[in-house]
């Protein structure tokens, strides 16, 4: 029932948009949507190491001309908790793009709930749905056809949670069964809209699943980009990943929470990719080149897509096309090279 509300107002957003204040997310003439996800600024208010965070920000923004900012959790790390929390709000909404939030293990450390948190983020270009106090902090944000208002993809963003639990599984919180229905309960709904195809759809959330440490691991797979650190992922694997497999509509997931990971690792059809860490120099930060953020190109009606890591002055590592980078191919059947 929580998240019933969420439910109601995707739809009704995707079929009403003339009564809603927030114009809806579309893609382009050219059949593309640009997402720049940044993660972890652990900004701190009058803090000058924190500013390296909204420098960045306003610098990716400017170069990459997104069609929608996705801020992945642990978006302050200090007190007051309301001037942080305001700071960022502002600067996100300054850029004049779309942006969305999820929260992280950190940003209700300082004093104020996530409900008071999400009524200082919910700025006008902040495109999450009215949010009801007490209730989850899931939601669907559909993109509409370039031609028509179709749901041509789509966007989980879930609550990843903060809490430690003590017992069997000592370690972070999971994502949870309801959670789990309540994708479920969506994405069915989108593929039957969609003649009984699944749509292609992106989740985004803080905290890692454990399917990105068993992906890195094993021996048939291989990771493009930085593993600095271990996979901070809950010990309990509550089944999100078989979910989202089994639905067959999400071809990637997108996390944040280990500052020194960077990677992309292709896993049973969908791929696994950390940000780069965004903040500033407020916690540990260890990646050659700074801070930054990941680009995601979606293209209108297919499920491959384009991802990079930009930093600052323009930088940009690991360019990839998902799926074809991590696909073996015949060398004897590729055009003939010339030097």
């Amino acid at each position: 029932m929580k998240h019933l509300v969420y439910i109601l107002f995707v739809f009704l957003t995707a079929t009403v948009c003339g009564q809603s204040q927030r114009l809806p997310l579309r893609f382009r003439a050219d059949g593309t949507f640009k997402i720049v996800q940044f993660s972890d600024l652990h900004y701190i208010h009058n803090n000058p190491h924190a500013q390296r965070a909204l420098i960045r920000i306003r610098e990716v923004v400017k170069a990459e001309q997104p069609d929608l900012v996705v801020v992945t959790g642990d978006m302050i790390f200090g007190e007051p908790a309301d001037q942080c929390m305001r700071d960022v709000a502002q600067c996100l909404d300054s850029l004049g793009v779309p942006f969305c939030t999820t929260f992280g293990n950190h940003d209700e450390e300082f004093g104020l709930g996530h409900d008071e948190l999400y009524a200082i983020l919910h700025t006008p270009n902040n495109v999450e749905p009215e949010h009801v106090a007490g209730t989850e902090y899931d939601y669907m944000l559909p993109i509409l056809g370039s031609r028509d208002d179709s749901t041509r993809a789509a966007l989980y963003c879930l609550d990843s949670h903060n809490k430690r639990h003590y017992g069997p599984f000592v370690g972070y919180a999971w994502l949870t069964k309801s959670q789990i229905r309540w994708y479920r309960t969506l994405s069915r709904s989108l593929t039957r809209q969609n003649g009984g195809r699944p749509v292609p759809s992106m989740a985004f959330f803080h905290i890692p699943l454990p399917e990105f440490e068993t992906a890195f691991c094993k021996r048939d797979t291989w990771a493009i980009g930085a593993r600095m650190e271990s996979v901070c992922c809950p010990r309990y694997n509550s089944g999100m990943f078989d979910a989202m497999r089994q639905e067959g509509d999400v071809v990637g997931i997108f996390c944040g929470h280990d500052h020194n990971n960077d990677y992309a690792v292709m896993w049973k059809g969908i791929l696994l990719a950390y940000c780069r860490y965004s903040g500033g120099n407020t916690v540990y930060n260890d990646l050659v080149g700074g801070n930054g953020a990941r680009v995601i190109v979606l293209h209108e009606g297919e499920r491959a897509f384009e991802t990079w890591i930009r930093l600052k002055n323009g930088t940009i590592r690991n360019p990839l096309r998902v799926p074809d980078n991590f696909a073996w191919s015949d060398p004897q059947k590729r055009p003939i090279e010339k030097d």
